[in-house]
This record gives structure tokens, sequence and C-alpha cells, in this order.
């Protein structure tokens, strides 16, 4: 059974979409662009900003789901600028640091984002 699941803890999203779906022990989410959760607006302050936006809009939706980072199987990082990929290793290092493991990770450059957005990021989840 898939199940369609929302948080009040991410930004409400613009199109339709489930921001996150269940399906036995996995969890999938959409891919997240950094929106501000109250005013759905696009973070400013360019890829390492957009980046830490969209990891502490997840941290802060996880609880939300009985998730935690050690659940994280994988990450697939979408960008339109690899030559800014060093602001996004930065932020995810914020996260991933030497007492948290990392989930796999997956980088694609790709010509345009939602939004205008430099980012997105789309995580799955391992939860029995």
């Amino acid at each position: 059974m898939i199940e369609a699941l929302s948080s009040d803890n991410l930004p409400a999203p613009r199109f339709r979409y489930s921001p996150l779906v269940k399906a036995g022990p996995f969890f999938k989410t959409a891919g997240m662009i950094a929106l501000d959760k109250d005013s759905g607006a696009l973070e400013v302050g360019g890829t390492g900003a957009e980046t830490d936006k969209i990891l502490d809009n997840l941290i802060n939706a996880m609880p939300d789901f009985e998730l935690s980072l050690s659940d994280l199987v994988s990450a697939t990082i979408y960008t339109t600028n690899f030559g800014e990929f060093p602001a996004i290793n930065a932020a995810w290092e914020r996260v991933f640091t030497a007492d948290v493991q990392p989930p796999a990770r997956t980088s694609v450059g790709v010509q345009a984002l939602p939004l205008g957005a430099t980012v997105e990021i789309e995580f799955m989840f391992y939860k029995e």
C-alpha cells in the first residue's frame, strides 16, 4: 500500500504532487527545492543557502514521520551549476558530520529547475 504523507513543517506544494510517500518500509520525498515553509518564497543567497534550506526543511519535518538521519538511505542532488558544487558539499557536511553516517548520494547536472532554483534534492528513507 502506498500512502501520501504531508507535514506542516514542509513548504506546501506549488503543484499537484505528494511531498512524501510511504510504501512499506520505504519513505520517498518529492524533489525538494529551497522554499520557505511560511512564505513559499525561494531562498536567496545562492546555491549554498538553497542547499542549507533544503536540508533544514527536511530535518524539521523528519520527526513528523518518526524518521531520523540514520534512516536516510539515499539522496539525489540536481544542480544547474556544478561550478557551485563546493557550496553544496559545505552545506551537506554541516549536516553529515563525522558523527552522522551519510546516505548514498548521486549528483546530476541539469539545465533548469522549478521556480529558478539552482538545487533540488530528493531523499529516500528506510524504516520498518
